[in-house]
């Protein structure tokens, strides 16, 4: 990627935190979500096959699903199958509570490769209560470059390990959109080792210059309670329309609850999504920032701030996962969202971001990492307002197309 390209992405960026802390007055009819002359595949399906619609009583069910079986990329090289599968559902006042969520995305390969993981985000009636569910079991490897910027493409090793996770936390209500709560986190990585026969002599400790959490056949640990602080005024995640959304966690891992040595952690997210339009066919900006640090020196390595592997492991579409590592990491992506067809039937979106993790002896943020790309959207439930996404992403000697359920963020 040219010099120009990178500058004109740092500019888009630049403007960025104007965007996102001036705020206009929020506007509550995004509560009410109409889908009247709306289309999606499942009505295309019945007009192929000449299915009637429902009765109009049973179009106020709770529960809208969408299933999108595919053959993708996995990280560590390789062809994974996966089915993802999204609930939609109200459990509430629609007029007043947000849509839940529920994903469940294994995958699986030939080679020994699979992921279990299942993510929630249940609203409960008028928004009282949030609970936030992460549940994963994962057996894959992962390349990994070392820590910061500015190393070649090339100069990785393949980390190999099997992984638990499970984070729940319980946020109560405390004015509109705003809401606080606790939780607890659990990450075990099991097995720990250099799995890359090109790199047989180089152990994770040696290649990382890293002590903490790489010591080969070793396990890694780390438990404990987190603060969550969260603003939220968008109706629907699946499919965010204008609104702003501000999400804190601070935690906490202690050797009391089986952490190797304690060592904590800070994740700040901020997004705010701008129509461009008053009405008429979907025309939106999509701002997103995040800031992500460790705190003392102990933390596992696999464990430190990572591209791609944000709580939903959305962001650096276009760069590799796991590509860029530090004790900091900075984050910004703009997207425009745009429907083709009036219905909603179709839309394609074009996105930029960028990020830097921290050098590993000045801590600095020296290199600055792009990528763009494009995608298609096609509406899969316009209950619940889920697309499936086809996105393709470049940046410096990668591409990739990205495939899923609902909107990167």
């Amino acid at each position: 990627m040219n010099a120009m390209v990178k500058v004109c992405v740092a500019l888009v960026f630049g403007f960025l935190p104007f965007l996102l802390f001036a705020q206009s007055p929020l506007d509550k009819t995004h509560l009410n979500f109409d889908t009247a002359g709306k289309k999606d595949i499942i009505d295309v399906a019945r007009s192929l096959f000449n299915v009637k619609p429902r009765p109009t009583s049973t179009e106020k069910k709770r529960i809208y699903f969408s299933i999108l079986p595919v053959s993708t990329a996995i990280p560590g090289g390789g062809t994974a199958i996966f089915t993802s599968t999204t609930a939609g559902f109200y459990l509430g006042d629609r007029s007043t509570t947000y849509i839940s969520s529920v994903s469940f995305t294994p995958y699986f390969n030939l080679k020994g490769r699979y992921g279990l993981p299942i993510r929630s985000n249940i609203w409960l009636n008028n928004n009282n209560w949030l609970i936030e569910g992460d549940t994963r079991v994962l057996v894959y490897p992962q390349y990994t470059w070392g820590l910061g910027g500015g190393q070649p493409q090339g100069d990785r090793i393949l980390v190999d390990y099997n992984y638990v996770r499970f984070y729940q936390a319980v946020l109560k209500k405390i004015t509109s959109y705003f809401f606080a709560g606790i939780g607890y986190n659990l990450d075990y990585y099991i097995d720990i080792e250099n799995n890359d026969n090109s790199n047989i002599t180089s152990n994770i400790a040696n290649f990382t210059h890293y002590q903490f959490g790489t010591s080969t056949d070793k396990n890694s640990f780390s438990s404990g309670p987190s603060l969550v602080l969260l603003y939220d005024t968008r109706k629907n995640s699946l499919n965010p329309i204008p609104g702003v959304y501000a999400n804190f966690i601070y935690r906490y891992n202690a050797e009391i609850l089986g952490t190797n040595e304690p060592w904590q952690s800070i994740y700040a997210d901020f997004r705010k999504y701008v129509s461009l339009t008053g009405g008429g066919p979907k025309n939106i900006l999509a701002f997103w920032a995040y800031y992500w640090t460790v705190l003392g020196t102990a933390a596992p390595y696999l464990e430190l701030p990572t591209i791609g592997m944000d709580p939903y492991n959305r962001s650096g579409r276009g760069i590799e996962q796991n590509r860029y590592r530090g004790k900091r990491l900075i984050y910004f992506e703009t997207e425009y969202r745009r429907d083709i067809t009036q219905n909603g039937l179709l839309g394609f979106v074009l996105f930029a971001n960028i990020n830097s993790a921290a050098q590993q002896q000045s801590n600095h943020f020296d290199y600055w990492n792009p990528a763009a790309g494009t995608g298609l959207r096609i509406k899969f439930n316009k209950k619940s307002d889920t697309n499936i996404c086809i996105d393709y992403g470049v940046s410096e000697a990668f591409s990739t197309v990205i495939l899923g359920l609902g909107e990167a963020f």
